[in-house]
């Protein structure tokens, strides 16, 4: 038995191994593609673009992970099943249910690395994707003022200053003059400015010291002294368009949604909408990792009572199977979003549906009830060639 259990879940892990990287080949590549005008933009290397790719995968893996597992399973018991390994060892004695410590097993694993990836690997590659950026945007800007230079690459801005250091990024003799305000002109000088970030509000700024505003609005001239002074980038520009803003839900760390969504009293204060989102993000993070439990246990059954049917069409099979599920997930998130369910009505709904349905099917195929699968026009396409 241990044997047996060994070489199930060796060839669990080498299909699990292959559908992940696949599935994260194809993402990265659309990515890539999403993100071009970016990169190209930017003038990043490879290292940095392997670095950014890198901070986005706990994100994808979060909704990888359990289609890996239901379709490493499922390809596996369906390849024994059409070889007869499960039929000769039903012969010698042993039920389906002893060729289950080893998938369990798996799927236990799987679980606590979408878990990992859930509560803390998330958060990292986001916050770290977010400080990559800003980075980035901040070297940009400070590239493009050069001293002694009018910069007019930003709209509504015009930047001056006399002297930059290299090192520091510290500008001397900073002028500024903002026009990004309907009906008022805004001219700032200051003696030092510096180019600064601020990667959980996603603001580019420049920050000013001991300075001078002259506003005028219409008729009316203002003379305004400041110590401190924030003019900020638009980020829209220099990032090709991809929106650093405020953390999304989605974005968050686990320690900060469950903070928002035990709120109590106070949730009053928050916006109902943003509010309902942090709820079903919390529950999302937490009904996905199961997934890969109930998933990986569903593909089981469904292996074994389908016969006849090869590994292409069982690809197939179990895709639809996971977009099933993934439909019943995607309504759950809309439907807790707008009040028409619970979130924890609306996010746990397809894995308790999927868990009973694993349960009723392992029976039937305890019991050797079995579906011939058949498909007309093959067999059409087949004589054709013959």
């Amino acid at each position: 038995m241990k044997l047996l259990h060994r070489n199930i879940f060796k060839e669990l892990i080498s299909i699990f191994t292959l559908s992940i990287s696949g599935f994260m080949g194809l993402i990265l590549i659309g990515r890539l593609l999403q993100f071009r005008d970016l990169f190209m933009g930017q003038s990043l290397g490879a290292l940095e673009m392997a670095k950014l790719f890198m901070y986005l995968c706990p994100f994808f893996l979060l909704m990888l992970t359990p289609i890996a597992t239901m379709l490493s399973i499922f390809l596996t018991f369906l390849r024994m099943n059409a070889d007869n390994e499960i039929t000769a060892l039903k012969s010698g004695g042993l039920s389906l249910y002893r060729l289950l410590p080893a998938p369990i097993i798996f799927c236990l694993l799987c679980t606590g690395a979408d878990f990992y990836f859930s509560l803390y690997g998330l958060s990292w590659g986001t916050e770290n994707f977010r400080n990559a950026l800003m980075e980035f945007a901040r070297t940009q800007s400070q590239l493009a003022i050069q001293p002694g230079v009018f910069n007019k690459n930003f709209p509504g801005l015009v930047f001056y200053a006399d002297g930059v250091d290299e090192k520091s990024g510290i500008m001397r003799s900073v002028f500024v003059r903002d026009n990004t305000r309907k009906g008022m002109t805004a001219t700032i000088v200051a003696p030092l400015g510096e180019i600064r970030t601020d990667p959980k509000m996603g603001r580019l700024l420049i920050h000013l010291e001991n300075g001078k505003i002259y506003q005028q609005e219409k008729d009316q001239l203002s003379v305004l002294k400041f110590k401190n002074y924030d003019v900020r980038i638009p980020l829209a520009n220099i990032l090709k368009g991809y929106d650093v803003d405020e953390l999304r839900p989605k974005e968050m760390s686990w320690k900060k949604l469950v903070r928002i969504s035990r709120a109590g009293d106070r949730a009053g204060d928050i916006d109902p909408g943003f509010f309902k989102k942090v709820q079903v993000e919390v529950q999302k993070r937490l009904a996905l990792p199961v997934a890969c439990l109930v998933l990986g246990m569903f593909a089981v059954p469904i292996a074994c009572i389908f016969r006849g049917l090869k590994q292409q069409y069982g690809l197939i099979i179990s895709m639809g199977l996971f977009l099933v599920y993934y439909t019943m997930l995607s309504l759950g998130v809309t439907f807790g979003e707008s009040g028409v369910l619970t979130p924890v009505i609306g996010l746990w709904l397809p894995n308790i549906t999927f868990a009973i349905i694993s349960v009723v099917l392992l029976k039937m195929a305890v019991m050797e009830h079995s579906f011939s699968i058949r498909i007309p026009f093959l067999k059409k396409f087949r004589r054709k060639e013959a």
